[in-house]
């Protein structure tokens, strides 16, 4: 397997970037490798781009360094783009374009590969721990370890995931040998909730429907009971997990309105339904278990044309 310093190596220049709205794995892995590089690569100018990530991974050291406006007229020599393709980059996208030399490192099924260098394993848990494999593991400090280590945690959810394989279990093994605080990571980055974000899961909850026999479950937030609660999309993690952990449920879908006749959806399965399948006929991606995209339409459309590709799975089991 080939190292990430290698491809690196001459490069005066090197952006890390991820996907919108940026998850655990996401933040984890963009900053495993910015810190990681910059411990390797001193006097190499090294850039972290991402949507501002949530409060609750302000226990990843120099996270406050991550740029989110990305208004740069730089052309790095080169980019490493992490838990994501090109168009979900947001703003970070042209600067990958621009880029003179493309790596692409993710474990996502959807994506087919991008760049100069493409490394895809949706084997893997999650990016960071593919990035575990991609460092040397004797130049990995306590702070690199914590950032890989919240990556993990948060695609496995807490190591419970069927994505979690044994190799992820010694890779944690090896993180937490670091001597960090990995239960607090874990009660303060996954499991604790604010008062708001406890409020809009309660509604979500109670205002969801179940269809197709019962076998899916749907929930909506509009932009209505967003500004009800002055919650952000943050707020918002959880909700879709929750769902799917309701008995003789297959599959979960939440919704929440992003502009005008358009929704961001998060859907889960517990291996019944290929959610990935679905998502990606709307311009998405993901995972088997895991997937999401962006619809437009009425929240009765995108739940119509959801459920009908769904539905077609759950006949078929």
């Amino acid at each position: 397997m080939m190292r990430i310093i290698d491809e690196l190596r001459g490069a005066e220049s090197i952006a890390i970037s991820g996907h919108q709205r940026p998850d655990g794995d996401c933040v984890g892995s963009v900053m495993g490798l910015y810190l990681y590089l910059k411990r390797e690569l001193p006097d190499a100018v090294i850039d972290a781009y991402l949507e501002r990530p949530a409060d609750i991974f302000g226990c990843i050291s120099h996270i406050e360094e991550i740029k989110s406006d990305f208004n740069t007229d730089r052309t790095y020599d080169a980019f490493v783009a992490l838990d994501t393709v090109p168009d979900r980059m947001g703003g970070a996208e042209e600067i990958y374009r621009r880029a003179r030399r493309k790596i692409n490192i993710d474990h996502h099924i959807s994506n087919p590969g991008h760049g100069d260098v493409s490394v895809v394993e949706p084997e893997r848990s999650s990016t960071a721990e593919l990035l575990y494999e991609l460092m040397d593991p004797e130049k990995i400090d306590g702070e690199t370890a914590l950032a890989l280590y919240v990556g993990v945690i948060h695609d496995t959810g807490v190591l419970r995931y069927s994505n979690t394989s044994p190799r992820t279990l010694q890779i944690a093994a090896e993180l937490i040998k670091f001597g960090f605080d990995f239960p607090r990571i874990i009660e303060e980055t996954f499991y604790e909730k604010t008062y708001r974000q406890t409020q809009i899961m309660g509604r979500a909850v109670l205002e969801s429907m179940r269809i197709l026999d019962d076998r899916c479950i749907v929930s909506v937030v509009s932009r209505r009971m967003m500004e009800f609660y002055r919650a952000a999309s943050q707020d918002l993690d959880g909700i879709v997990n929750q769902l799917l952990s309701v008995r003789g449920v297959d599959c979960a879908i939440f919704m929440h309105e992003t502009g005008t006749l358009e929704y961001k959806v998060s859907m889960r399965s517990n291996g019944r339904v290929d959610v990935a399948a679905v998502a990606v006929r709307f311009g998405g991606g993901g995972h088997v278990r895991a997937a999401g995209c962006t619809m437009n339409g009425t929240y009765r459309d995108c739940i119509n044309n959801l459920s009908a590709l769904i539905a077609e799975q759950l006949k078929d089991k």
